[in-house]
């Protein structure tokens, strides 16, 4: 019963840290697809002096940590004379990261589709702009919903990170609520299921947006 008064006691600091974490995942989201389908168009591009700076974000972002990649940018850029506040730099630091995992998903659904379509565009007058944007790219998404769905949830738990840039979160509001409670057991386990309950939220979300895409390309 302790526990379930310290639980409803910290519940609207909790929840409002959630908040803030959905926040965090969906802006870094949208970042990463910002960033991630122009990579991936460059890196399946023939020319080497456009692709190979891609493949060199993409090798540096998936090969650090994205807790290093977070100090680089709040606490090593200033001494550069480039600041970001710690919202910025949060968001910032989640983008770049996830922008390299979604390229690579984009990129493999990309070059999944047969070169029979893109011929069959080219033979149409489409170019290779057009190509892409009105036949390659609705059916890639349908096949990179799934990896970058996992992106999304992975991110939800990605932005506990951005707690060590004072960047108040769910993780962050944790902190707080244990340090007026001295009870971190059921704090954090309540954190846990909150996590939890989001990525079971995404998934449910991931599998809807698989059948009305799967519908919308049987119905064709």
């Amino acid at each position: 019963m302790e526990w379930l008064e310290l639980l409803r006691e910290a519940a609207p600091v909790m929840l409002r840290g959630a908040g803030y974490t959905v926040l965090f995942a969906l802006a870094a989201m949208l970042g990463g697809l910002l960033i991630g389908f122009p990579v991936a168009v460059l890196r399946l591009l023939p020319y080497r002096w456009l692709s190979w700076p891609a493949s060199v974000y993409v090798s540096l972002m998936r090969g650090t940590p994205l807790l290093v990649q977070m100090f680089v940018i709040y606490y090593g850029l200033p001494s550069v004379g480039i600041e970001f506040t710690p919202v910025t730099a949060g968001i910032l630091a989640l983008s770049l990261n996830s922008g390299a995992f979604l390229s690579e998903s984009l990129r493999g659904a990309i070059a999944s589709i047969s070169k029979g379509q893109w011929a069959a565009s080219f033979s149409l007058g489409l170019g290779y702009w057009s190509t892409l944007y009105y036949v390659v790219l609705p059916q890639a998404l349908r096949v990179a919903v799934p990896a970058m769905s996992n992106t999304l949830i992975s991110l939800i738990k990605d932005t506990s990170l951005v707690s060590v840039i004072t960047l108040t979160e769910l993780m962050l509001s944790t902190k707080e609520v244990i340090a007026t409670t001295f009870q971190p057991l059921p704090m954090y386990l309540a954190a846990a299921g909150i996590y939890w309950l989001l990525s079971l939220l995404f998934e449910a979300l991931q599998r809807r947006a698989e059948q009305r895409l799967n519908r919308a390309h049987h119905s064709r």
